[in-house]
């Protein structure tokens, strides 16, 4: 059986290229069980149409596997199309959020003929193997699919309990050092060495995540947050370090700590295992709270930690309520306050245009970031399909055709869908107000056009 994986390419005009960790875990599943395929990474390449039509009709392919989050919806659609034109009776399946949240109009609306829903690890090689054997599909689990003009949707498929027990990713079935030499624009300023000498992979720690955002939808929505052991993790990253010879290492979790204890315990196996290299990670606005608490960061430092990421998201309560963010300001101020007296940057988020937000609530969530002295990363509240923020948008009227919605869906820098009270142009005129205070306060030094999209412009300057 011919088989081709395609990694998408969702920011075709950004120098920023971010390796494909969810599609890596299911390319290294296929590989291991001794599937052969072809891969088509257009994310790495940027390759034009006509370079992609010409790759896909390579060979005839029987089944074709793609996935991305659901903003690229539109990208996915034009993708099955050419596909569909170039091999008519090819199977073409499709996993990650896309697949996940918008199953029927992934399914009606283009030419995907099979959803992978939710973890995808053992699904695709069961799915593979039932196409290769011409088996019926019904009796894969955690799949959806078309068959004669219905939308017929399996079992779900239980959850891997034991994600230290996967395979690790095998990176080698990627232009890997594209990834690498582009690295450089994924990590902050603050660095202990040169921008253009990051050598950076990343690797996944956990899966999902505690809360329950309102704005937010993750593939693992309804299963248990977990988390891999330290020892696992850190003998993923001295064979990665020792192959490719990294110094930076993303933790590209939607969680990476959760508590305490799990914090100390992978700082002190990173110590322990003589590897050096700087990483960044991720936890909840709440975890710090005490003044013993700065020997813990202290701890994350010395094991190469430069920079956490918590989310603000609003310093307005009401908001933060509407969100289910069970973190209050204070505490995101005393945990950054606990950071700054261990040496530690801070990186924080911004989620705006909730229905109650308003010049005044703007304003103080600015205000926040600069008595906080962190810069932010400032978005546009984009309902996400499966979220409770994208049913209130139906329910409300502010979106009456999903698939128009999906088509126009894209970065959270750009406003989308506004659900407050304000005017389009004035909404944005309060947010950049709000950026530009930040970025003088702070001494940001950032040109007007990368306050909102500091990250992808810095990397489109070169």
């Amino acid at each position: 059986m011919k088989i081709l994986v395609i990694n998408v390419s969702l920011r075709p005009k950004s120098l920023l290229k971010l390796f494909p960790i969810g599609l890596g875990y299911i390319v290294t599943a296929i590989k291991e069980a001794g599937f052969d395929f072809d891969l088509i990474d257009i994310d790495a390449h940027r390759y034009t149409g006509d370079e992609v039509e010409r790759l896909i009709r390579k060979k005839d392919y029987d089944a074709v596997c793609m996935g991305c989050i659901v903003t690229g919806y539109g990208t996915v659609k034009s993708l099955s199309a050419l596909v569909r034109q170039c091999h008519p009776h090819a199977k073409i399946i499709v996993g990650n959020s896309v697949a996940t949240s918008i199953i029927e109009t992934l399914l009606t609306k283009t030419e995907v003929d099979i959803g992978v829903m939710g973890e995808g690890d053992l699904t695709i090689v069961e799915l593979l193997e039932a196409i290769m054997n011409a088996r019926p599909l019904e009796g894969v689990k955690g799949i959806c699919f078309r068959k004669e003009g219905k939308i017929i949707r399996n079992q779900p498929r239980d959850y891997i309990k034991d994600i230290s027990s996967l395979h690790f990713i095998d990176f080698s079935l990627f232009d890997v050092e594209t990834y690498i030499k582009n690295s450089q624009y994924q990590v902050n300023d603050s660095l202990p060495i040169p921008k253009e000498e990051v050598r950076l992979l990343p690797v996944n720690t956990a899966r999902g995540c505690i809360s329950r955002c309102t704005f937010c939808y993750h593939n693992f929505q309804s299963v248990p947050y977990r988390w891999r052991s330290a020892p696992s993790i850190v003998k993923e990253i001295g064979s990665l370090i020792r192959r490719y010879s990294l110094n930076f290492i993303g933790f590209w979790d939607e969680l990476t700590f959760f508590s305490k204890k799990q914090t100390l315990e992978l700082a002190q196996e990173i110590l322990d295992s003589g590897l050096q290299f700087w990483w960044m990670g991720n936890c909840r606005g709440n975890l710090f709270n005490e003044d013993s608490d700065v020997g813990i960061i202290r701890k994350m430092k010395e094991a190469g930690c430069v920079g956490l990421g918590y989310a603000l998201e609003s310093s307005n309560p009401d908001i933060l309520k509407a969100m289910h963010k069970n973190v209050t300001v204070k505490q995101f101020c005393r945990q950054t306050e606990l950071c700054h007296r261990a040496g530690l940057p801070v990186l924080t988020s911004l989620v705006l245009g909730y229905p109650q937000e308003t010049p005044e609530t703007i304003r103080e969530t600015f205000n926040c970031c600069i008595e906080n002295k962190v810069y932010p990363s400032a978005g546009y509240l984009l309902p996400q399909p499966g979220s409770a923020m994208y049913s209130y948008a139906v329910e409300h009227g502010f979106i009456d055709n999903e698939e128009n919605y999906l088509l126009a869906m894209g970065d959270r820098q750009d406003l989308r869908l506004n659900m407050t009270k304000m005017p389009d142009d004035e909404f944005q005129l309060h947010v950049i107000e709000g950026l530009k205070r930040c970025n003088e306060e702070m001494n940001m030094g950032l040109k007007a056009g990368e306050l909102i999209k500091t990250q992808y412009n810095r990397a489109n300057k070169k």
